[in-house]
């Protein structure tokens, strides 16, 4: 790993009023930490794990007035995090709509692709074809065979 500092185009507070002492909170905060690539790219590295899409995060998903917090790995798609949540709720994958930032998610999109990250809020909708189904099967009457 290669540590480079960066360049400082305006003068801060700290060098006046500091009286020329080194203070190392002042160094780590305008330091920028860089790494080498395989090709030789060299890049700023990145802050966490988690922001490059690794590793497990929990999504919190809401429905109507109640939510539900779900561990999942963060390359999983919206199908599968679907396959989770119908086994806490009860409710199949077809007649579950996810929404995520005001947009209904199609069930092969990946997770960390579209922007989920740890603690993020997804919106949980019934289906409104299937639930108007379910309630014209409960509204017709069942004809009775009198023997």
């Amino acid at each position: 790993m290669i540590k480079l500092r960066s360049k400082r185009f305006c003068r801060g507070n700290s060098k006046l009023g500091s009286g020329g002492g080194n203070g190392v909170k002042g160094q780590e905060k305008g330091e920028i930490k860089w790494e080498l690539r395989p090709g030789g790219m060299l890049v700023q590295k990145r802050e966490s794990a988690e922001s490059v899409g690794e590793g497990m995060i929990t999504v919190r998903v809401s429905i109507v007035s109640k939510w539900h917090e779900i561990s999942i790995e963060s390359t999983s798609t919206f199908g599968e995090l679907k396959m989770i949540l119908s086994l806490v709720i009860g409710l199949e994958p077809r007649e579950q709509r996810l929404l995520f930032k005001g947009k209904e998610r199609e069930d092969s999109e990946y997770l960390h692709m579209v922007g989920v990250r740890d603690k993020d809020k997804v919106l949980l909708l019934e289906d409104p074809a299937i639930k108007e189904m379910k309630l014209h099967a409960l509204a017709t009457p069942c004809r009775t065979i009198s023997v």
